[in-house]
């Protein structure tokens, strides 16, 4: 099967299994933007309880929080961990961004974009391509350790094993539909918390029966 084709066959068994996600898991898309901050390296649970800190100072907005002096914010999102280092990422994204965030994040072309943002300081690839693809709409494909190891086990790996590579498989075989970006990576997060783990749990995969892995568990040992 052409790859394009197979990779839109692992989402439509996982959709089939999993229905609609509706991912990101975020009250707002300025939340959005921080939420991609503020997860590095950490659970979604700390994340939450970093949001609850913000929502409770009234500082979830672009203005407030740039106007917060760092040491307060490190205080509030201190449950995400690495809070030094966050909070002044976040004021450099902040100061990227300007008061037309929404604008900033969706003028110019997609990669142009990309280029700008990940210049800031502390953004790195993963982060920036969450940012345009669950706040400003765009079609991107989020590379995480869940897609890595998923098309690892299934058979499917690209020309090099950069974080390029992996975005390049979807961005060059897949219509550039940020609807379809968005659902198929919440498809692999959810795939990787149930199944898809360091040590794989084969058993009731919805990929299993078109994953090398899961047909090497089901063969003879």
């Amino acid at each position: 099967m052409a790859l394009a084709g197979r990779l839109m066959a692992l989402h439509e068994r996982l959709l089939a299994h999993y229905g609609p996600l509706h991912w990101w898991p975020a009250e707002s898309l300025f939340q959005v933007v921080i939420g991609a901050v503020l997860t590095q390296n950490t659970a979604w649970s700390n994340v939450e309880k970093a949001f609850a800190n913000l929502r409770a100072a009234a500082v979830l907005d672009r203005a407030s929080m740039s106007a917060l002096p760092v040491e307060d914010l490190k205080a509030l999102i201190r449950p995400s961990g690495t809070f030094r280092i966050k909070a002044r990422q976040l004021h450099a994204l902040l100061d990227w961004l300007g008061d037309d965030w929404e604008g900033r994040l969706r003028h110019g072309s997609l990669e142009q974009t990309r280029t700008s943002l990940l210049a800031v300081h502390g953004i790195g690839e993963e982060t920036a391509d969450a940012i345009l693809l669950y706040a400003a709409g765009r079609p991107t494909f989020v590379i995480d350790a869940y897609t890595r190891r998923i098309l690892t086990r299934v058979g499917v790996r690209p020309l090099t094993g950069t974080y390029s590579g992996y975005r390049r498989l979807f961005m060059d075989h897949l219509p550039p539909d940020p609807a379809l970006f968005n659902e198929y990576h919440a498809q692999f997060v959810q795939l990787g918390k149930d199944h898809c783990r360091a040590a794989p749990v084969c058993t009731g995969c919805p990929l299993k029966a078109v994953c090398e892995t899961g047909t090497m568990e089901a063969g003879p040992r």
